[in-house]
């Protein structure tokens, strides 16, 4: 027996000793030398099991290799994997203009994410959301505002949510020369934004859309995003001019591969491979359907029953001839290049984010990160002077405030689409943030919950007797608004109206009334707006955890650091009447968004880029060159100051617009061109360098991207030109000119 056992652990011993031999474990090889071995000593019914299910990924245990898994959601913040820091869901980050933020933001995702997967791989934990690879960011276009899934976008522009998507990668995946902290993805590729169910199915539904506004509405963030060095990309679940997202070769292989240069994977979104047969009705067969979508370029298979997935007959597609051998091994090879680069081949000290753990999780650094994404996310739409309150910081103002409304106690709801989630005692929501600012809060939500079907209009008059100013919450929530869920107009849900409207009618003339609204799309408010009862307007979004804490102190214009004010911008145009928006299904963009809605003719409630501050911002702003040759960018200097005496540092947001004078080109009305958040010292002027990148002056057309001759204009402010609800700033009009043509591709 002694000598069986002898023999036994020999046999265990040079197994180990061979797996760790081999040369995907050799660090002094390259990169591509190492997967290259990795992939070679695959069995076709290995990568089929591989390509087929990456939550997780099966374990190889002759080649010594574990599971992986693939499906982590971290938008902002890690979600379903235990504690995390619940930032602002994104939409609501995308109104900070602030490309900085977003990638702190990000960076502490990444640092969370990986160190609970640290935690999870040492306790043999794969199950979902556990995983090193995210599928985030989303930055799809918000093109509709019942679309549920605005709020996980960055609204509105393609350039902002490119910018957005290269500084959400960069933060997450860190800056190390050899490992990456955590992979990203951005998602969901390509022409999709809605509808979720309203009027029909996203798992069916086919977007019809023209290559111009493909290629200048729904490409560029991703392209961005392939430039920023994502490693995946998520094919999405519709149809693009009667074909498949994930079994569409000039989409994934002819544009992501050939034209970007992207050399990461592709993953389907969960079902949307089943969803070819069952939805589309585009195979009837999982022999064909897995063979187009391998041929086009997707190179796994996401959600679905485990046991009959349409990647399970890859082995078979290969045998028929429809797949060949070498192309499925050229798919498998993005998903180990990945895993390596995590470091997960290499010896843990060689990895710097080997270190990390559960214990950077939740950190006090990341808390009050939460705070500030949350204040600076909070776009100020009304004010008639009420704002801010002159409260000194952890003191008690006001005797008696009233607070009301389904979005004011609700720690859920505030929350949005995918949230993280914080330990309890870092939960601050509405209401309680608000109790810090009175001796005496009256309280009555009014409605059952956020959709207001039931309202007790008698609890919301009684808390309003006797107060100093009335807060009104309002909102929708993920219950209302989310994935799989649009709306079917943009009213206020159930009673909510009728609640803010009982609020006016009850609160005495003196004690000023405050909305707060927390949504994504934008909601019909626009009697709020008018009424002169109504004393300010703050839209908050989705601010997640720090809600509570951020509130209190934008209201009263105090944080630790000193005064704040309000310079939150809006990423998306708020319509003043339903009967501006265009039919969900219809993907044209004439009459969506800023870029090709004419404000004189449809002017909207609130446009794109506005939002009040507690102070008045002077722009000055110089050309470098105001003639220069197609190619060069566009150079310049904008010089911020602040118009009054507010006594202490500012934010503001300098937005640069670009215009193309000659009206038979095939160009946007107007196009964002660069965009910073920066900060103004009181009675002092910031200059800040800008740039216009020579790819914002660019039209698709004739096929490819062309510069053309001509003449231009550009603006520079706080605000977009020609709007007739503007912000009390100044915009500054620049004209320029650019020498012949040139042609930049057609990517």
């Amino acid at each position: 027996m002694f000598q069986v056992l002898i023999i036994a652990l020999s046999i265990v011993v040079g197994l180990v000793a061979t797996v760790d031999d081999y040369p995907f474990r050799n660090v002094s090889l390259s990169w591509n030398e190492r997967v290259a071995d990795i992939v070679n000593r695959l069995t076709l019914e290995e990568m089929q099991e591989l390509m087929a299910n990456g939550q997780p990924a099966v374990a190889i245990p002759r080649l010594g290799i574990g599971p992986y898994q693939f499906g982590t959601e971290c938008l902002r913040g890690d979600v379903d994997a235990g504690n995390a820091t619940a930032f602002p869901q994104a939409l609501g980050l995308a109104a900070t203009f602030s490309p900085d933020l977003i990638y702190r933001v990000a960076e502490a995702t990444g640092v969370e994410v990986r160190g609970k997967h640290n935690d999870y791989v040492k306790q043999g934990d794969y199950s979902s959301h556990t995983g090193a690879s995210c599928f985030s960011p989303v930055i799809n276009i918000m093109r509709d505002p019942r679309w549920g899934r605005n709020q996980e976008t960055y609204g509105e522009d393609p350039y902002m949510s490119g910018i957005y998507a290269a500084n959400f990668i960069r933060g997450l995946q860190g800056n190390d020369t050899r490992y990456v902290r955590a992979s990203g993805g951005c998602k969901h590729f390509d022409v999709h934004g809605g509808p979720e169910n309203i009027p029909v199915s996203r798992f069916s539904f086919n977007a019809e859309v023209s290559e111009a506004d493909w290629r200048s509405t729904f490409l560029p963030a991703f392209k961005r995003c392939v430039e920023a060095g994502t490693y995946n990309l998520m094919c999405s679940y519709n149809s693009i001019n009667g074909v498949p997202s994930c079994a569409n070769h000039k989409l994934l292989t002819y544009i992501a591969r050939f034209s970007w240069n992207f050399t990461g994977y592709v993953i389907s979104d969960g079902g949307a491979i089943p969803n070819i047969i069952n939805d589309h009705h585009y195979f009837n067969n999982s022999v064909d359907t897995v063979s187009a979508c391998v041929n086009a370029g997707c190179n796994m298979e996401l959600g679905g029953d485990p046991k009959s997935r349409v990647y399970l007959s890859l082995v078979d597609a290969v045998k028929q001839g429809k797949v060949t051998e070498a192309k499925v091994r050229e798919m498998v090879a993005p998903l180990f290049y990945t895993r390596m680069r995590l470091g997960e081949f290499d010896p843990p000290e060689m990895n710097p984010y080997s270190n990390l753990s559960s214990a950077d999780v939740e950190t006090d650094d990341h808390k009050a990160l939460a705070v500030e994404a949350a204040i600076k996310s909070f776009v100020l739409l009304k004010n008639d002077g009420t704002l801010p309150f002159q409260l000194p910081y952890n003191e008690s103002f006001f005797q008696s405030i009233g607070v009301v409304g389904p979005m004011a106690n609700n720690s859920d709801q505030i929350m949005g689409d995918y949230p993280p989630q914080p330990p309890g005692e870092d939960m601050v929501n509405p209401l309680q943030g608000l109790k810090q600012m009175a001796f005496k809060v009256q309280f009555a939500s009014g409605c059952d919950d956020t959709h207001c079907r039931k309202y007790n209009s008698t609890a919301v008059v009684n808390a309003l007797k006797d107060n100093q100013v009335n807060f009104v919450l309002l909102g929708t929530g993920q219950s209302v608004e989310s994935e799989g869920n649009d709306r079917p107009d943009l009213e206020l849900p159930g009673y909510q109206k009728q609640l803010l409207l009982d609020v006016i009618e009850n609160s005495p003339h003196y004690t000023p009334i405050v909305l707060l609204l927390f949504n994504a799309g934008p909601l019909n408010i626009s009697f709020a707006d008018q009424h002169p009862r109504v004393s300010a307007i703050l839209e908050c979004f989705f601010p997640a955890q720090a809600a509570g804490a951020a509130l209190r102190q934008i209201l009263a214009n105090n944080n630790w650091s000193g005064a704040i004010s309000p310079a939150g911008r809006l990423p998306f145009t708020w319509p003043l009447l339903a009967s501006q928006i265009p039919p969900m299904v219809n993907y044209s963009m004439e009459g969506r968004t800023y870029r090709y809605t004419d404000p004189s003719s449809a002017p909207p409630l609130y446009p794109f880029g506005y939002g009040l501050s507690y102070t008045k911002f002077h722009y000055e702003a110089t050309l470098n060159e105001t003639n220069f040759h197609a190619g060069e960018p566009l150079r310049g200097e904008v010089t911020v100051s602040m118009d009054d005496d507010y006594g202490s540092a500012a934010e503001e947001v300098i937005q640069v617009y670009i215009r193309w004078m000659d009206d038979t080109l095939p160009a946007p009305r107007l196009q964002l061109a660069w965009f910073d958040r920066v900060t103004v010292e009181p009675r002092r002027n910031l200059t800040v360098p800008f740039e216009v990148e020579a790819r914002s002056m660019a039209l698709w057309m004739n096929g490819g991207w062309y510069l053309t001759a001509g003449k231009m204009q550009a603006f520079v402010g706080g605000q977009q030109p020609f709007q007739k609800r503007s912000a009390p700033s100044n915009v500054v009009t620049k004209d320029f000119s650019i020498f012949s043509s040139k042609f930049l591709g057609n990517y």
